[in-house]
């Protein structure tokens, strides 16, 4: 009642607040004691508004006064609603009295409004006269009936249902079931098991739809007790799938080891669809004594059931206790089964799974003879994330078998911490095939990664360039260029003047590619004074990219597009230039840009770059400061083009910029 009262609180303080009212008293809602006056609007002529504001004060602030009043407007089309929401909370016995001589003197609509609000106050007193309108002609107003009576949830309240069940018509029988269900309900949460489990009896013996047929089913397995869960293994075994499919869902909701036997037992002799179920539902009991069955099933039989069996042991969510409650068992033991696609699922279902043995199998596949069982151990350390393995994944940096030794480094990078830095860089001065050193530099550059003192890390770096080989050393370079910073830069800025071939075509491709704009100066330093086009090129490109950076102001952009613009000579260079200057907008772009369209071999570039540079400044909130300088260059670019549709965007600009600049 207490919620009800609430409830209607908050509601009148919602209307209130969204309502426009001037006037200090409108606003006073909850004034002291409004009852009288309400009660006094309810009685007088006033209009439906100030009535139907009246029930809801009363419904918080009402007491036994306003009891009839407020029954008066039960018969009243347009305030029978708002009156009964106001008498349901009041805490007063007349209240179930005027609803229940309501019953005689309103229909249709409202009779099952009154209906429902006797459901809402729980009346006992009400079970008789509700019984009799479970027969009425209106579908309505039978449906509420059976719904207010499941509300009251007496025994004898949901007798009175069953009872008028079978004379129900098809269009009564759910709204009929659904309030039995939910006065079955009712009693077993007051602890009336027994009588639940008799009423569920009743209606499973009732012809009617299946989802009532299933629902009676789940009551009478979950409050039978001993008779429920009898009923509930003879459900198992039912041909009719609906009740097998219901009583599998049912058996999850009944914990328990003699639930687990139950289930155990209806595997044999079920079909492969039916046993995969039962499959399903073992695992999620959550229960060791499912670990049995479970097993049983995964060694042998169809191969379709074997695989649900081995999935079902992964999903076992209990402490595993080991010895032969340990789920991990299985799954170890049919990693070797001769059907790949059995022994994959093994080791799928041991990825999952808690449990010792696991840790254990691990570390006896990796004293293995085999490469395939320590691969397999590699599999199972990475999905499991056994961080606690990653000295045994460096140790693997040793094993014969290249297979594992690569595939064992590389993990070290998705487990391991920046503090297994100085191991992986021993093992890349130490290493010599090429595949190794890749997978340890790939680790490295994962750790790297998640290292936060970005300078500590280049110093661990630059100390091993000076022993490093060419390969290694290239390696290092590649690294440092991905840590970043000061330190790194200059390192690897002196490193391409070594005169190993190797060292300076890594070096050119790291600095080439550095990620912040402090390699800008080296960059274009050395596109100025590289010995071969390729480092020419790589250089200006890079210089470039780091000009196309939209954090950097486009006056810092377009400086350092003149400085690059000398260095741009072939063509390809060129290409790179207008590619970069036509992302920025500025008007002085375009001088740079025009002479270009006089070069036939990338007019179509340069035309394309002018066009882009216009139009966006024509978007601009300064657009019209600038479209007088924006209509020379369009209107060369439609006289020189070739591209259809580079023309059309030159000549749509055009107008535009004309438009704005007012001629």
């Amino acid at each position: 009642m207490l919620r009800i009262k609430l409830t209607f609180a908050l509601a009148a303080a919602l209307l209130v607040t969204s309502t426009a009212c001037p006037a200090a008293t409108e606003l006073d809602f909850f004034a002291k004691d409004p009852a009288p006056q309400d009660i006094a609007v309810l009685k007088s002529d006033a209009p439906q508004k100030e009535k139907a504001d009246a029930c809801m004060r009363l419904a918080v602030f009402g007491g036994a006064n306003a009891v009839a009043p407020l029954a008066a407007l039960l018969p009243d089309e347009k305030l029978s609603h708002i009156a009964r929401y106001a008498l349901e909370p009041i805490p007063d016995a007349s209240v179930d009295v005027a609803m229940r001589e309501a019953l005689g003197k309103v229909q249709g609509r409202l009779l099952a409004g009154v209906i429902g609000s006797l459901g809402v106050r729980k009346d006992v007193q009400a079970i008789d006269p509700l019984s009799k309108l479970l027969s009425d002609a209106d579908p309505v107003v039978a449906q509420a009936a059976a719904r207010a009576l499941g509300k009251i949830g007496t025994t004898a309240a949901v007798q009175a249902i069953v009872a008028a069940l079978p004379q129900a018509s098809p269009a009564n029988q759910l709204a009929f079931f659904e309030g039995a269900f939910r006065g079955a309900e009712a009693l077993a949460t007051k602890g009336q098991r027994a009588e639940a489990a008799a009423l569920y009896e009743k209606l499973r013996a009732l012809p009617g739809p299946h989802q009532a047929r299933t629902a009676a089913l789940r009551g009478a397995i979950l409050d039978g007790g001993r008779e429920g869960l009898a009923l509930l293994q003879q459900s198992l075994r039912s041909a009719d799938y609906l009740i097998f499919a219901s009583a599998v869902r049912v058996a999850m909701e009944r914990p328990g080891a003699q639930v687990v036997r139950v289930l155990a037992a209806a595997v044999t002799g079920a079909s492969a669809d039916n046993q995969v179920l039962l499959f399903q539902a073992l695992a999620r009991t959550g229960d060791k004594a499912a670990v049995a069955p479970l097993a049983s099933a995964a060694r042998t039989g169809d191969k379709t059931t074997r695989l649900a069996a081995i999935r079902a042991l992964s999903e076992l969510s209990f402490a595993p206790l080991g010895g032969a409650t340990e789920p991990a068992q299985v799954p170890l033991e049919l990693l070797d089964d001769p059907d790949r696609e059995i022994a994959q699922a093994a080791q799928d279902s041991l990825a999952a799974l808690q449990g010792q043995l696991v840790g254990q199998a691990v570390t006896t596949m990796f004293k293995s003879g085999t490469a395939a069982k320590r691969l397999t151990a590699i599999d199972l350390i990475s999905r499991r994330h056994m961080t606690a393995f990653v000295p045994t994944l460096l140790e693997a940096a040793n094993d014969p078998d290249a297979q594992v030794r690569q595939t064992a480094l590389r993990k070290v990078g998705e487990l391991g911490t920046p503090a297994d830095l100085p191991k992986l860089f021993s093992l890349l001065t130490s290493l010599k095939d090429s595949r190794d050193l890749d997978a340890v530099e790939m680790a490295a550059g994962e750790l790297c990664a998640k290292a936060t003192d970005s300078e500590a890390t280049a110093d661990k770096l630059i100390s091993q360039l000076a022993q490093a080989q060419p390969a290694q050393k290239s390696a290092f370079l590649r690294l440092l260029s991905s840590v970043g910073g000061a330190k790194a830069l200059k390192t690897v800025r002196a490193s391409v003047d070594d005169p190993n071939p190797e060292v300076h075509a890594t070096a050119i491709r790291a600095i080439g590619t550095w990620k912040t704009p402090d390699a800008a100066p080296e960059l274009l330093a050395l596109a100025q004074t590289a010995a071969t086009p390729s480092d020419k090129i790589l250089c200006l490109r890079g210089f470039l990219q780091m000009a196309s950076q939209l954090e950097q102001q486009p006056a810092e952009r377009l400086a350092m597009c003149r400085q690059a613009l000398p260095l741009a000579q072939s063509n390809d260079e060129k290409k790179l230039f207008l590619a970069t200057i036509s992302g920025i907008n500025s008007p002085a772009t375009l001088p740079l840009i025009l002479p270009h369209l006089e070069n036939p071999a990338i007019k179509e570039e340069a035309g394309a770059a002018a066009v882009a540079v216009a139009e966006r400044l024509l978007r601009g909130k300064d657009s019209s400061s600038v479209a007088s300088q924006l209509i020379a260059p369009l209107e060369k670019v439609s006289e020189t083009t070739a591209n259809v549709e580079l023309a059309k965007r030159a000549k749509t600009a055009l107008a535009l910029a004309k438009k704005a600049a007012g001629k």
